[in-house]
């Protein structure tokens, strides 16, 4: 990744999280934040940046294998021409070796938020890692009691999704996806902790580790680079799945009024045709929404406008 690229790294609160480090303003209905929600794989990134590019925004990162540095490809990063410009933050620039939590998350992604609003920009937090979101809205300390929130869901239908996601594998194998993996293997690796829990890791395990072998010959390997890449559609796919029964669950544990937005219709039309239809039945139907978010007054200090009795979470569901 091209390191002019304008990421923003926000660091911890290494000595506990304390309303004193930030400076909120006075106006409560200035402290609004957008999430951009859904499965892998649906445009939530791009979204983001139409959003961005509109409403003079900034976009805060809540995929948990993006916040590290490196494997752009396999964790599917997006680009500096991508961005367009629009700020990022909290994007490849934890160490690939440490576990990077909820609970860090969640106070990096308060920093982010006051460090965007207090430049009159306007928050965008995407990503699809919804435990993640979750901790943020309804377990962080101080979060409902300063923010309001807009949650967009970006859907596509299940089939027609999975077969994007195999095309997508296809042209990220093709991007380099195999020489990043091989850039970071070692045998002894954890593949629990940090950056190696990212789909497309574990999975090239054992071809890896067959190239190392003299005696194994080229067939062999073309047949476990295939199971490999087979594995990492299957496992994306699951994923994709679990990620939206999450959103539904969030929705229906929390309350939150979340704004389905339908994309298939986008990822259904031949490449020339995409484009308008996303145009169209995505990103002016998206604006409108965020539009009339923003422009709702709320009175002073009020909180959010579902339950604000919270606790510290012992269990988050991973998704």
């Amino acid at each position: 990744m091209n390191s002019s690229i304008s990421f923003r790294y926000m660091p911890n609160f290494t000595d506990g999280f304390s309303t004193r480090n930030l400076h909120f303003h006075d106006h409560s209905y200035k402290n609004n934040v957008v999430f951009v929600m859904g499965a892998t794989g649906t445009g939530k990134s791009r979204l983001s940046i139409d959003l961005a590019e509109c409403f003079n925004g900034a976009v805060i990162n809540s995929d948990k294998m993006q916040v590290y540095k490196g494997l752009d490809v396999v964790t599917n990063k997006v680009t500096e021409q991508e961005c367009k410009g629009i700020p990022h933050h909290l994007l490849g620039f934890r160490d690939p070796d440490l576990d990077y939590t909820a609970t860090h998350f969640g106070f990096d992604a308060i920093n982010a938020i006051e460090s965007i609003i207090q430049q009159d920009k306007l928050p965008i937090i995407a990503g699809g890692s919804n435990s993640f979101i979750e901790y943020l809205v309804e377990y962080h300390p101080s979060f409902s009691s300063w923010y309001h929130c807009c949650f967009l869901w970006v859907d596509v239908n299940p089939s027609i999704l999975e077969q994007f996601v195999s095309i997508r594998v296809d042209r990220m194998i093709e991007q380099g996806f195999v020489d990043e993996v091989r850039g970071i293997f070692c045998p002894d690796a954890d593949y629990k902790q940090g950056v190696r829990r990212a789909i497309g890791v574990p999975e090239m395990d054992s071809f890896l580790r067959a190239e190392r072998d003299s005696d194994c010959n080229p067939k062999t390997l073309e047949i476990l680079l295939q199971i490999a890449i087979d594995d990492v559609k299957r496992n994306t796919r699951t994923l994709s799945h679990r990620q939206r029964n999450k959103i539904r669950r969030l929705r229906e544990l929390w309350n939150w009024n979340i704004h389905r937005i339908d994309a298939t219709a986008a990822f259904s039309m031949k490449r020339m045709d995409s484009r308008h239809v996303w145009e169209k039945q995505v990103v002016n139907r998206s604006k409108t929404i965020v539009d009339d978010f923003c422009n709702t007054k709320y009175p002073k200090n009020t909180q959010h406008h579902y339950d604000n009795t919270h606790f510290t979470p012992k269990f988050l569901v991973e998704a």
